[in-house]
């Protein structure tokens, strides 16, 4: 299975000005957090930020949070037990017609909400505690969700290898960064194939 621009949204979980300096090759990770935003602009894949407790570990870069829908204030690990899900998700349309004049036996079921973009790519900090709760629970809530493992970090390679193995083990796809740029590409005869290009070489 191959990602779909068009399915696609991406979250940027948690790249702290106080946080990144204690994270392993944490400069690397943070360049390519800044390109999958870069790259998710130019083919219009909506973004969305995170921040874990911003009083005490500051915002992410300015870069980053200029490219997102918005960014969340979260103390929980998981995004997703404080909205994230909700945001994913697009709001429910309303009934058409004048349902209330039905009796209940006519009235058709709501349908299920179900995303209109369920293809979460996901990178960011750190990747055993924040990024690995995030990406759990979208699990659980039926997205699918792409790691991107070279935007991913945590303080020691023990702790993000072990993260990466649980989540390939709960259904999570294992991606890098040029991965995605070329799978939401598809072709190099997309017109914006020079400028993704351009981003990644």
């Amino acid at each position: 299975m191959l990602l779909d621009v068009e399915e696609s949204q991406l979250v940027l979980v948690d790249y702290q000005e106080r946080l990144m300096p204690a994270l392993f090759e944490s400069a690397l990770v943070l360049d390519n957090a800044h390109r999958l935003a870069r790259m998710a602009r130019l083919l219009e894949v909506p973004v969305w930020g995170t921040e874990q407790n911003p009083a005490k570990l500051g915002p992410n870069p300015p870069a980053l949070r200029e490219v997102c829908r918005k960014t969340l204030a979260k103390m929980h690990f998981s995004a997703v037990a404080d909205g994230l899900g909700d945001w994913l998700r697009p709001p429910a349309r309303p009934a058409g017609g004048n349902a209330r004049s039905l009796p209940k036996h006519l009235q058709k079921p709501a349908a299920p909400s179900q995303p209109e973009r369920g293809s979460i790519v996901v990178a960011g900090c750190e990747a055993h505690v924040c990024l690995l709760q995030t990406a759990l629970e979208l699990i659980e809530q039926e997205f699918d969700v792409w790691v991107v493992t070279d935007a991913c970090t945590s303080r020691t390679e023990r702790n993000r290898d072990a993260a990466f193995d649980r989540l390939a083990g709960a259904g999570a796809e294992l991606v890098t960064t040029e991965m995605v740029a070329f799978e939401w590409l598809r072709t190099a005869d997309d017109p914006r194939f020079k400028d993704v290009h351009s981003l990644i070489k």
